[in-house]
């Protein structure tokens, strides 16, 4: 079945209108904590995303906010039902990023609808860009909180699109932390800095949807060719204008330079997915900018991070989940579902399995320990089939009635981690060291058949046969119910 794609922001924004999950605010909003403040709000109350045609001091700019905030926006962005439950939304993802890699397309500059503007040189000017104030008490206006960076790797060509996040130090230098263990990082670090030297670099701002969706997913392949697995179609790319990397034809601002090695700017703190403030002020990784292409009046693309949930949180679960159920079907795990939930700011995962054979959930906990995917999160809860690992309600009763207090949980020590956790001291922030921990909540296989636990619920046939459900529902809205 062929999905309709969204080549460019605006066709999504147009897509988003059309299923009343946008609106679009003609007055004038402050850059200054206004804005941000509207996104805040949109985001805890899951609302339409806000479309700001005026910004203070911009005249000329525009600003999109929330653009991936909730599952319906995802669901559009991948040209689903917008009703499409998560579990709908997983299946397909696993299966169009299943198949064969689809390489992007190069186009004329002359084509490129981010080339319509050029700034280079003398020209090049931060501060004509309308970066907000996203939070009060940040470390200063950041300008790209919903974009992707380009690098590529100086050995092997490899090109990685990554979020991070940065922020406007002067009119030609962006400051942002990039961790050692991100992919960008282990370009950085690990082969320009020893050799002293410059890394060419593109932020994407205002891509299409889900370009945006690849850049946030631990892809192990380029995420050019990922965004292609995800549209059906190959993206449109065109060539920077200082350097030979390439960014989405389509996009509405690109902002080109070079990451500098060995200096450092102090940048944060930052109101962070976690849904606190915890970044410190600390040196950081410098950009120095050498062109700015736009299209003629361009929409600034803002996400504003902070108490689930947002983009940062729900992307990172959604791709993150799949990639760790990806890798346990791997290793022929009888998995039965992987699900991150957004509101535990991706620092939780559910994993359902058949449990098929004793110390299952710790092999499963040592597996997805063991990934890459680690440091993002700290806490894995294994249950049997029988639950619905996207139901918080069942999740949680799981939890409490299924996991033995002492045997049931598994610590994990001297585990990596970030300097965002909230509940990091000092020193694990500043080391980037953090702790793991396995619930499981499986009944063990040795226990006599007749001592497991029987749950009482209207679904269990055990409980209520199948005839006498059947006849519940076929009755139900004659009872008087109405739904």
């Amino acid at each position: 079945m062929a999905y309709p794609f969204y080549k460019d922001n605006r066709e999504f924004i147009k897509a988003l209108e059309a299923n009343d999950d946008l609106v679009t605010i003609h007055q004038e909003v402050d850059w200054d904590l206004e804005m941000g403040a509207i996104i805040r709000r949109v985001c805890e109350r899951k609302a339409p995303a806000p479309y700001f045609k005026k910004i203070r001091d911009y005249p000329g700019f525009e600003a999109f906010g929330a653009p991936l905030a909730t599952y319906k926006r995802l669901a559009i962005a991948m040209g689903m039902k917008p009703d499409a439950s998560v579990q709908e939304i997983s299946d397909e993802y696993v299966k169009r990023t299943t198949r064969e890699p689809i390489k992007p397309i190069l186009i004329d500059k002359k084509k490129a609808p981010c080339k319509e503007n050029i700034w280079t040189g003398k020209d090049v000017d931060l501060f004509k860009l309308p970066a907000p104030m996203v939070h009060d008490g940040d470390g200063g206006r950041y300008l790209a909180t919903w974009h992707f960076v380009v690098s590529k790797d100086p050995d092997t060509g490899f090109v990685n699109w990554g979020m991070y996040r940065q922020s406007v130090f002067d009119e030609k230098t962006m400051v942002g932390p990039v961790l050692p263990f991100s992919d960008m990082g282990k370009m950085f670090y690990g082969k320009y800095v020893p050799k002293n030297k410059p890394m060419p670099f593109a932020t994407v701002i205002g891509c299409d949807p889900l370009a945006g969706v690849a850049a946030c997913a631990p892809s192990p392949i380029p995420e050019d060719e990922f965004t292609g697995m995800l549209m059906g179609t190959p993206v449109e790319l065109v060539k920077c204008e200082t350097s030979d990397l390439y960014v989405p034809a389509h996009a509405e601002i690109i902002i080109e330079g070079e990451v500098i090695p060995n200096v450092w700017i102090e940048e944060a703190p930052f109101g962070e997915y976690t849904g606190y403030r915890t970044s410190p002020r600390e040196p950081r990784t410098v950009y120095r900018v050498k062109a700015i292409t736009f299209r003629n009046n361009p929409i600034l693309t803002v996400s504003n991070m902070g108490v689930p949930t947002d983009e940062g949180q729900l992307l990172r679960s959604f791709s993150l989940g799949l990639e760790m159920r990806k890798l346990l079907e791997s290793q022929g795990i009888p998995i039965t579902g992987v699900f991150m939930w957004p509101e535990s700011t991706h620092h939780l995962v559910v994993v359902g399995t058949k449990v098929a054979y004793s110390g299952i959930a710790t092999q499963i906990a040592n597996l997805v320990f063991g990934s890459k995917l680690s440091p993002w999160f700290h806490m894995v809860v294994v249950v049997d089939e029988n639950t619905d690992i996207y139901n918080k309600d069942e999740v949680i009763h799981d939890l409490c009635t299924k996991c033995h207090p002492i045997r049931g949980i598994r610590k994990y020590e001297q585990a990596p981690g970030t300097p965002l956790y909230p509940f990091a001291d000092p020193d694990d922030r500043r080391w980037s060291r953090g702790a793991q921990v396995l619930f499981d909540c499986t009944f063990p296989l040795d226990w006599p058949k007749g001592m497991v636990p029987i749950k009482v619920n209207f679904s269990n046939p055990h409980i209520y046969p199948k005839e006498i459900q059947e006849k519940v529902l076929k009755n139900w809205k004659s009872y008087g119910f109405k739904d």
